[in-house]
């Protein structure tokens, strides 16, 4: 399984946009930004749907808006990691803020990982809305309820002042929504193209800043005395090239792995074997 994923891996190359049509295919949504998903309830059913009927989907809730109640669905999420033995720590911290690199960055690895469990293929017969439950089903119809009855009164309050408003010319009012509708979807395209360039400049900026280091750590490993009769010395310099792991140095493996070769060569008794 694909729990522990190396910064520099393909996983995390994966644009927004195709993350997005992979929920959205995969449990029949429709977000068009990644903060969308922020509340952890597209992450619980991800996982529901790689392992039908694990997740407890009547406590995960779809509206949640506040950070509060964003938390009690990463705590379901989390206990459900803990029950499969998903070794994947979550910045719930991070990602109820709804900071679009941090929940890019954890979809991309939920991405992953469901991909590596049957080989990403589903159960057909599982039905996404049905399981998202009554009980969003619930809060959406007393939603619904409310906002009728709002709408309804604020209609009855100011039908004459609506009359009076719409008894005067129609033309200018027409072309302002219109301009407004304009402006409104050219400025959400504008902001969604700064989001993808954000991203873009995280990434290559933690690539540049992982392979700075590499090559940091081989520099220092050449300047050791000890490298210049060394034929061991391209397995060292691998070890700290093909490491996958930015969070920590190969530079003290590679030293460890010099020193043994060194101590093997000038070993008596390795001398004195035929």
């Amino acid at each position: 399984m694909a729990t522990n994923i190396g910064m520099m891996d393909s996983a995390y190359f994966v644009g927004r946009n195709e993350i997005l049509t992979w929920i959205n295919n995969r449990l029949q949504l429709n977000l068009s930004r990644i903060e969308e998903a922020a509340s952890g309830a597209v992450q619980c059913q991800m996982i529901d749907m790689t392992y039908p009927g694990v997740v407890p989907m009547h406590k995960v809730n779809f509206d949640a808006k506040t950070e509060y109640d964003m938390i009690q669905n990463y705590k379901v999420l989390q206990d459900v990691f803990n029950k499969l033995k998903i070794e994947k720590h979550i910045e719930v911290n991070r990602l109820v803020k709804g900071r679009p690199l941090d929940n890019l960055e954890f979809l991309q690895w939920l991405k992953r990982y469901c991909d590596s469990v049957n080989g990403g293929i589903m159960n057909e017969n599982y039905n996404p809305v049905e399981r998202r439950g009554k009980g969003g089903k619930e809060r959406n119809s007393k939603g619904s309820q409310k906002n009728s009855k709002s709408f309804q009164t604020n209609n009855a309050g100011s039908g004459d002042a609506a009359g009076l408003r719409n008894s005067g010319p129609k033309q200018g009012n027409n072309y302002s929504a219109s301009g407004a509708a304009d402006s409104s979807t050219e400025i959400q395209a504008l902001s969604d193209q700064i989001a993808d360039l954000k991203v873009s400049v995280d990434h290559l900026e933690k690539e540049r800043d992982f392979y700075f280091a590499k090559l940091r750590d081989i520099e220092i490993l050449c300047q050791t005395p000890e490298l210049e009769n060394i034929p061991q010395m391209a397995v060292a310099v691998k070890k700290i090239l093909y490491a996958v792991d930015a969070k920590e140095s190969a530079l003290s493996e590679a030293q460890e792995y010099i020193q043994q070769s060194v101590n093997a060569s000038t070993d008596p008794e390795s001398e004195n074997e035929p």
